[in-house]
């Protein structure tokens, strides 16, 4: 089995950084979805899809997937880059496109 570990990133719905400094191991697919014929609902008789662990640290999610003989990719994650920006700038007499209102 191949496992994937990973940080993730905030969502688009939350302005802060919560549930983002774990790190997680997911187990990547085996099988492809297939549609259910009767409900057309898709699914797959992969049931480690529907695992996902969560670890303080880098180190103990690679020490878990090597214990259990896991294959596994870490992603590291990308630096979050801060551009400073000031309320004042709104008002700038030199700024390229004129605030009104």
């Amino acid at each position: 089995m191949k496992a994937r570990i990973f940080q993730p990133t905030k969502t688009a719905m939350q302005s802060g950084r919560a549930k983002t400094q774990n790190w997680v191991l997911e187990f990547e697919p085996t099988r492809r979805q297939q549609l259910d014929p009767l409900m057309g609902w898709p699914g797959a008789g992969d049931t480690m899809q529907q695992v996902r662990m969560t670890f303080e640290t880098r180190d103990d999610a690679i020490s878990h997937a090597e214990r259990h003989g896991l294959d596994y990719v870490v992603q590291e994650p990308k630096e979050r880059q801060i551009k400073p920006k000031a309320y004042a700038d709104n008002f700038a007499v030199g700024r390229r496109i004129p605030w009104s209102h």
